[in-house]
């Protein structure tokens, strides 16, 4: 079974004046199959704990370890951690002109798989992918995101993580901006994924309307850089009547 190890990790972001901490001591453990939903105001540090995790350039650690398997995350490179099983569905999908959906899904799948996939079956894998997330196979052969709506970005995203079955899902803000119907046919596609049982998921949000369609193991409650409180789903029930306020004064510790 494959796990996710963050302990007291530390990361900080070059800003005027020198580095600014952002995550202030994380200590969390995701296992596969298992679904951790992280919730917090803005600016608390989520997203920043997505982009660490997958190597952004960006974000420096300055302590702290993440391990995947007992392997040291940290040392490899933001390729070798998605071969590795890290996948990261980023809040912003950005365009790649000039290369198609379908070369980038082949070629991620076979970054992954250590072989390309059979040409017949892979058609047909994506295909009826695509038919279970709503989408036109008509956007196969456009460029990846290059004038996409925002939902249709997100989808597309699903798209990846459905073919490419990583063991652990970081989905950092997935449903930001979908209207009702694309939120559905989203939690739909990782409901998919998590069903297999072979995924962790990291799902980051502010609202807790994705949660009532992916319903999750564990909710963490996230604050000036760090889990301040855990529990179950009903913490997202906590948070929808009480907000986050109490956090972000210091009210509650983990």
């Amino acid at each position: 079974m494959a796990t996710l190890e963050i302990n007291d990790l530390h990361v900080s972001v070059e800003a005027e004046g020198g580095p600014t901490e952002i995550l202030r001591g994380v200590d969390l453990t995701v296992k596969q199959g298992e679904t951790h939903a992280i919730m917090g105001p803005n600016g608390s540090g989520k997203s920043t704990l997505a982009y660490s995790l997958a190597g952004h350039p960006k974000y420096t650690v300055t302590g702290g370890t993440v391990t995947l398997d007992g392997e040291d995350v940290l040392e490899m490179s933001v390729d070798e951690r998605a071969r590795a099983g890290v996948f990261l569905a980023m809040q912003y999908p950005v365009e790649v002109p000039g290369v198609s959906v379908s070369n980038f899904l082949r070629t991620s799948a076979t970054a992954i798989r250590g072989e390309a996939p059979k040409l017949r079956t892979w058609i047909k894998e994506v295909k009826e992918t695509m038919a279970g997330l709503e989408m036109d196979p008509s956007f196969a052969e456009r460029n990846v995101n290059e004038g996409f709506s925002g939902g249709e970005k997100k989808r597309h995203e699903i798209l990846q993580l459905e073919l490419l079955k990583p063991k652990i899902a970081i989905l950092d803000e997935t449903d930001s901006g979908l209207d009702i119907d694309a939120l559905r046919v989203v939690s739909e596609g990782v409901n998919r994924v998590r069903s297999g049982g072979d995924t962790g998921t990291l799902l980051i949000t502010h609202y807790t309307r994705i949660l009532r369609y992916i319903k999750p193991d564990h909710v963490h409650v996230f604050a000036k850089g760090r889990i301040v409180e855990s529990g179950g789903a009903e913490l997202a029930d906590k948070l929808e009547a009480e907000g986050y306020e109490q956090y972000v004064k210091g009210g509650a510790s983990s």
